[in-house]
């Protein structure tokens, strides 16, 4: 497995993450067993770099990721986020940046986990309504602690980035970023190059719409949040389904899947790029990792920009009031 840096300050980590999210919610079909056994098989495989966050389940995930590691915590870079308030029957309350919700989650995290440091912490959502410094503050606190190796935001605004790493370093950036997002190459990727930040693209696979798996919205079990996703609505769903199609043609002709070639594709965007596809099974997991074996040529490279260039995929990527939300 290759390593890659995150940021200027030490972190290192697989080439190649894994995103925990799917195995406690929002995507249906889960299976405790198989998903401890997913995240063994990653670390088998070299996949150290562990994403979770406190909301996902809520609060259950963390507990899940922290019993799979529990006799192999010395191999993980492990990765969690705060900031997205939820109540215990998982209502959604807002976001919270301020500097005693920050150490109280912390400890939250550390808890459920079951370890004494959180590798990367990261502020899962920009709270609007608390100075970013006033939330970086609180979160460098606790690396000077001990209880945090290394800070990240997710979804900030180049703005936001440049505030947060003036009152401490930066190490990494999560947001959203595949061949159906390509918004972060405008100005948010350049900012976190310019600062010396690594960049870890979530839904690499665009919610598993890139691997190809879903012909008809119906092919989305009941329960699956993506049913609410404007991408997978009405017309959208049949657009992006056509671009599908074109990544399945160069697939095809590369030997591999759509989802090692979407894979490949952000891989081959820079060494400060990380992705964290998430899955909840071993066989999707070892799929993903084959991607690191798929090597593009510029004229791949070239052909898939023609096919997928920003822009291009039908729909907004969260519903109106998600996407309202977003630090701009």
């Amino acid at each position: 497995m290759d390593i890659r840096r995150l940021g200027t300050q030490g972190l290192s980590v697989s080439a190649q993450g894994l995103g925990c999210m799917g195995m406690s919610e929002f995507y249906a079909g889960r299976d405790e067993a198989e998903s401890i056994a997913t995240i063994h098989r990653a670390l088998d495989l070299g996949v150290v770099f562990l994403d979770t966050a406190d909301m996902y389940g809520p609060f259950t995930n963390e507990e899940l990721v922290g019993r799979a590691i529990r006799d192999r915590r010395d191999e993980v870079v492990l990765a969690t986020k705060f900031g997205n308030m939820r109540g215990p029957d998982g209502a959604f309350l807002g976001v919270n940046g301020k500097p005693e919700y920050v150490r109280a989650c912390c400890e939250g995290s550390l808890k459920r986990l079951g370890v004494d440091v959180i590798d990367l912490y990261y502020q899962h959502r920009v709270d609007k309504t608390v100075p970013i410094e006033e939330t970086v503050g609180a979160m460098s606190e606790l690396v000077r602690a001990g209880k945090v190796r290394y800070l990240g935001l997710s979804e900030a605004s180049p703005r936001t980035i440049r505030r947060a790493h003036a009152v401490h370093p930066i190490s990494a950036l999560q947001t959203e970023y595949s061949l159906w997002t390509r918004d972060p190459e405008d100005d948010v990727l350049p900012t976190c190059r310019e600062l010396g930040i690594g960049f870890v693209p979530y839904s690499p696979l665009g919610r598993g719409f890139l691997t190809g798996r879903f012909r008809r919205f119906e092919d989305l079990p009941e329960g699956d949040y993506r049913r609410s996703s404007p991408r997978f609505q009405g017309e959208n769903f049949q657009r992006n389904l056509d671009l599908v199609s074109k990544i399945e043609e160069i697939a095809r002709e590369k030997l591999c899947t759509p989802a090692q070639l979407a894979l490949a594709w952000l891989h081959a965007q820079g060494q400060d790029v990380v992705p964290i596809p998430g899955t909840k099974k071993r066989s999707r997991l070892e799929e993903n990792v084959g991607a690191l074996s798929v090597v593009l040529t510029a004229d791949d490279r070239r052909r898939i920009d023609e096919v997928a260039p920003k822009g291009v995929t039908a729909g907004e990527r969260y519903p109106a009031l998600a996407m309202k939300a977003l630090d701009s």
